[in-house]
């Protein structure tokens, strides 16, 4: 008989067997995952020589064996054959793996990616310049923090970070800095009762235009202060008492130069319709120009749409035309704020509503410039439990009440990720659903050491750590010196987000790459997400904070997971042979399903990652079509929640070229003229939940390629008139 199959007939017999790892984690004894890495390691096809020492192992099996008894049986059994040159080869290997994962934690390695200018350290974030002087200077600071950071996680958390099991999102900020993740701002409180930055005390706003240029400030206030997004829900409304302190002043000025009240209404309409031209105009080149002291452009996103005053109806056109203009004299495409219009039955949605010519002109937007994405107001209100922007890309608050049963969703926030692998658990679990389930459940584990470590090291922050997040109201209240912050965090007002990558490549794995028709395979991709939610709503219950499952964005992860599992397992045919992992829950971007099968197929994951979702379709250019991108979003109005619009809008300034630049090693070039000068061109693609112009700030490999390797999502009515 095959000594594999004796080896695995056995292993039924027994109850299941645990390894305990270096770092004290466990997790169940796999055969096939101990034949690949002798594989590796002895760097030898020779079957006989590994088969003999599985069949020592097996013999000594007991129901927990340490990994460094395995180490020692194998060296041992290796010198019996005669192969001492082997054990020795076999002692470096493990040798060198080791101190790899410590050359990791130690700074001056680190700093040596630095100054080498590794391009996975550098190009790591697309909006971070690392060529200007405080992004290098961040990014310094970030390698320190990082060596520290892993030094400080729990050793399981941090071996599995190194490993590539798991991955502890912004180490470079988080956990050396008590920091938090993305936030609510509650900007409409802030403008309202006024607030302190640095040495000025900031009143309440008695127009639009200083409205605004407050905004600008809180924004890079709040930003250097975290690491992640920061939205603004509804300014549109947030923002029309503002303008009507405008519209008041106009009144009166209008009236000392005539008695005719319908002409000094329609001059005073006139003067505060560019006075919120002017103010919303300002907010975008404020917010484009802005550094955070993180050396990047801050993450700010804008929600609106559901205002129908005269005044939050102006804001809303302002700010879709402006964006269309674009910035400066070239009328380049701003990267920054993402853009997030709200469609709702009754106010934009149909023909009749009051809001649908600014639902036409988000239309037109967003066929010239992608943004803005669309939020379906029903269906968040379904999926979350209240309806609110996301914060940063796609993160999203949960349905919560205070004490008094006031909902609250602005001044929230999140505390953190942590992302879990699952084409390494697929890889390793050799073909067998039963060791994928009991991998998954070891993971989970460790994940959830990794998220309760996040809400304990947050906690500790101080008021006087951030005093615009803490004492000045952006997260909603007004502590003192002496407050605990975790008052802000407790009781599910904060939330802690459990991630997860790869979920196309786990089922493709074991059910082949074109699985997405096929009922069992879907069928086990939702029962994957299904576990993460049942892991996430257990620590939820037993520690008081929200945690949810969030579909991570993966700008460098989806490059880095898959560069350490090449690594580890080699080329795996539609796992790591792409070089990149498929985010979230998304259809193959390889592949052409059209919009409606594309939405049909992904909108039952949203129920279960209600933490964190976006889906996105690929079009051709749809400059002369907005009304083929008004039937996907109308179709996908009580389906999905959230949506992208993804658009060839590359711009030549040589040639004159409009439309989708070709994909090269280096870049994005014009297929006219060969053009990829960042200077004179200007080219624009989804990097994850934002946009990011890859000719200027280059991305990571994985990223680079999984964007050469997206599909148009094609209907005839699609095609350019």
């Amino acid at each position: 008989m095959d000594r594999t199959v004796a080896f695995k007939k056995r292993k039924s017999t027994l109850i299941t067997i645990k390894v305990k790892k270096r770092d004290g984690s466990v997790e169940k004894f796999i055969w096939g995952k101990l034949k690949w890495s002798l594989k590796k390691a002895l760097n030898s096809q020779d079957e006989h020589v590994i088969e003999a020492i599985c069949q020592v192992i097996s013999e000594q099996l007991v129901d927990l064996i340490d990994s460094s008894e395995i180490k020692q049986v194998i060296v041992e059994e290796l010198i019996k054959m005669g192969r001492e040159t082997v054990a020795d080869e076999y002692l470096a290997y493990a040798e060198a793996k080791l101190e790899n994962y410590r050359s990791q934690m130690q700074l001056q390695d680190r700093m040596n990616q630095l100054i080498k200018r590794d391009p996975r350290l550098v190009n790591e974030n697309a909006n971070k310049d690392s060529r200007v002087f405080n992004t290098l200077r961040d990014l310094t600071c970030g390698v320190t923090a990082k060596a520290i950071g892993l030094n400080m996680l729990p050793k399981q958390v941090a071996n599995g970070h190194l490993k590539g099991s798991l991955h502890f999102h912004d180490l470079d900020y988080s956990p050396y800095s008590p920091m938090t993740n993305c936030c609510l701002i509650d900007i409409e409180t802030m403008l309202k009762h006024g607030f302190h930055i640095g040495n000025a005390e900031v009143e309440s706003p008695r127009s639009i235009n200083t409205a605004t240029a407050q905004i600008a400030q809180i924004i890079a206030n709040v930003s250097s202060c975290q690491y992640g997004g920061c939205s603004i829900d509804r300014i549109d409304e947030v923002l029309a008492p503002y303008a009507d302190l405008n519209f008041q002043k106009n009144i009166a000025l209008a009236k000392e130069l005539t008695d005719d009240q319908d002409q000094a209404e329609a001059f005073a309409k006139n003067k505060t319709q560019k006075d919120i031209y002017d103010a919303m105009q300002s907010l975008e080149y404020e917010i484009n120009t802005l550094y955070s002291s993180n050396g990047q452009t801050p993450f700010t996103t804008l929600g609106f749409g559901l205002g129908t005053s005269w005044y939050a109806r102006e804001i809303q056109k302002a700010i879709l035309k402006i964006r269309l203009k674009g910035l400066g004299k070239e009328h380049r495409t701003a990267i920054f704020p993402k853009l997030v219009f709200t469609l709702r039955k009754g106010t934009n949605l149909m023909l009749e509503d009051p809001n649908y010519d600014i639902k036409q002109l988000a239309l037109k937007c967003a066929c010239n410039r992608m943004y803005p994405d669309v939020l379906m107001y029903d269906k968040i209100k379904e999926l979350t439990g209240s309806f609110k922007v996301p914060m940063g890309c796609r993160s999203f608050l949960q349905g919560w009440q205070d004490e008094s049963g006031k909902e609250v969703n602005s001044g929230r926030m999140n505390l953190g990720v942590v992302t879990l692998n699952l084409p390494r658990i697929a890889i390793e679990s050799d073909h067998s659903f039963e060791n994928f389930w009991d991998l998954l459940k070891d993971r989970l584990e460790i994940v959830g050491q990794a998220l309760i470590y996040r809400a304990k090291r947050v906690k500790e922050a101080k008021t006087e750590n951030a005093p615009i997040l803490y004492r000045e109201g952006a997260f909603g209240h007004y502590l003192g010196a002496e407050d605990e912050v975790d008052q802000l965090f407790k009781n599910k007002r904060a939330t802690l987000s459990l991630g997860y990558i790869g979920l196309y490549e786990i089922t493709a794995y074991f059910y082949g790459s074109n699985w997405e028709q096929n009922q069992l395979a879907k069928a086990f991709s939702l029962e994957v997400i299904q576990t993460l939610k049942k892991k996430a709503d257990q620590l939820a219950d037993q520690y008081g904070y929200h945690f949810s499952v969030y579909s991570t964005p993966s700008e460098s992860l989806t490059d880095r997971f898959c560069r350490l599992d090449q690594a580890k397992f080699g080329s795996v045919e539609d796992i790591t042979d792409k070089d990149y992992y498929t985010n979230s829950f998304h259809y193959d971007v390889r592949k052409s399903p059209n919009p409606f099968e594309k939405i049909d197929f992904e909108k039952d994951y949203a129920p279960f990652t209600s933490g964190g979702f976006i889906h996105y379709c690929e079009y051709p250019n749809l400059r002369q079509n907005p009304k083929a991108l008004e039937t996907v979003w109308d179709y996908a109005y009580d389906k999905i929640g959230y949506l992208g619009t993804n658009t060839p809008i590359d711009r030549c300034y040589e040639c004159g070229f409009q439309g989708e630049f070709n994909p090269t090693e280096r870049g994005f070039s014009c297929p006219q003229c060969n053009n990829r000068n960042p200077e004179t061109c200007d080219v624009v693609k989804r990097t994850c939940g934002y946009l990011g112009n890859p000719n200027i700030r280059p991305m990571v490999k994985g990223r680079h390629k999984e964007i050469r390797s997206r599909k148009k999502h094609l209907t005839e009515r699609m095609c350019d008139e």
